[in-house]
């Protein structure tokens, strides 16, 4: 029977899910991470299917989501994206130490995916975390600075003003830099990775993760460990088909 509860990590509110008869085992860890404006509960459905086939699965709630919601405006939450994400990035590292701490999970199996700004803080992730043994990106793009351009862009024609000066965007663009995974390519050193997107996604451009995929899969040794799946009409949101794939993927790889 798979148990799910509700628990802090180091100040970070999670669902807990795993078989109850493993409860105190060390087993393979997976986090999935929601997308912008989602919360970890939204996800329950890949937490029930990897702790039933014997992970512990974490589902934390993000920055100014979730039960980390404060009371920033829904404006100033969307122009603190990329705070969110680096905040992310740094959680996925505080998570693993403390559960790795407490003797719940084998440190050689360590799985991490998730949804849009879940997959864009995965792609961030794996830019720093040899740890990671495993991933899955459903709706994301690893290219931090391209998809910050593009957001820019986005805003720009919805007449919408950037609450930011140019030095103020220069320095964001530093910050993010060191996470972006389409200059540091050499560091997904052959573990496993699938994508998953949409073609008719309008709100994280398809093309920037499967240019990614093109120029990555050269670089792997074993062909078989990078795979994307690309969706014709799902749009931004993840399809049954993807959720499965999912699941499979850190099953065979994890």
């Amino acid at each position: 029977m798979v148990n799910i509860e509700s628990r802090s990590i180091k100040s970070i509110p999670v669902l807990h899910a795993f078989d109850e008869k493993k409860q105190g085992d060390k087993l393979p860890l997976m986090i999935f991470i929601h997308g912008f404006t989602s919360a970890k509960e939204h996800n329950l459905h890949f937490a029930y299917s990897l702790a039933e086939k014997g992970y512990r699965v974490i589902l934390p709630d993000m920055l100014h989501h979730g039960d980390r919601m404060s009371d920033v405006s829904a404006d100033r939450r969307m122009y603190s994206f990329w705070d969110i994400v680096i905040q992310g990035i740094q959680d996925v590292n505080t998570l693993i130490k403390a559960l790795n701490e407490e003797g719940l999970i084998d440190p050689e199996r360590v799985g991490l995916s998730g949804t849009s700004m879940g997959g864009i803080i995965t792609f961030g992730a794996l830019s720093q975390y040899p740890f990671i043994k495993a991933a899955v990106t459903l709706m994301a793009t690893p290219g931090y600075e391209a998809f910050a351009y593009w957001q820019i862009e986005k805003m720009k024609q919805l007449e919408i003003s950037l609450p930011y000066s140019q030095e103020a965007l220069a320095k964001i663009m530093s910050i993010i830099k060191p996470f972006d995974l389409t200059a540091n390519m050499k560091k997904l050193d052959n573990r496993p990775l699938l994508l998953w997107h949409s073609k008719v996604d309008q709100v994280v451009p398809y093309s920037q993760s499967y240019e990614f995929y093109q120029k990555a899969k050269p670089l792997y040794k074993n062909p078989e460990n990078i795979q994307y799946i690309s969706d014709e009409t799902s749009g931004h949101k993840v399809s049954r088909t993807a959720y499965l794939e999912a699941v499979k993927w850190f099953i065979k790889h994890l």
